[in-house]
């Protein structure tokens, strides 16, 4: 069976000429891995929640990811990969409790401290890969 891709409808989808241009979360058969893009702190409008606050970004993206997760029928405990994308790691790391909200089933994870995000207002992205039983 081909990837199913999906776009749940209470996430923001980016599109060009009225087409996604990413799946915001992919299902591959086997055992079923789930794949959830780098998610940002938008609400499902667009809107960038939390500009300036590293804690808001982080809340944002925790529930974004959630939503998404969600969607491919999987939980925080289904993570089995994690790579967050910080512009201040210093920052970041401030707001473990936010952080470990994602990371309850201790998936591998890399935080990487990167100059930019795609627009100046982000602060923090965040992409993982969950497993579920087929």
């Amino acid at each position: 069976m081909p990837a199913q891709r999906l776009q749940p409808d209470r996430l923001h989808q980016r599109k060009l000429n009225g087409r996604p241009l990413y799946s915001q979360v992919v299902i591959a058969e086997g055992k079923k891995l789930v794949f959830v893009a780098g998610t940002l702190s938008r609400n499902k409008e667009g809107n960038i929640i939390g500009v300036g606050d590293m804690r808001a970004q982080i809340m944002q993206v925790t529930e974004n990811i959630r939503i998404a997760l969600e969607a491919a029928g999987a939980t925080f405990n289904d993570l089995v990969d994690a790579t967050t994308y910080v512009t201040d790691i210093d920052e970041f790391f401030k707001y473990p409790e936010e952080r470990s909200a994602i990371f309850q089933a201790l998936p591998t994870s890399t935080t990487v401290e990167v100059r930019r995000l795609s627009r100046p207002e982000f602060m923090v992205e965040i992409k993982v890969v969950a497993l579920l039983d087929s």
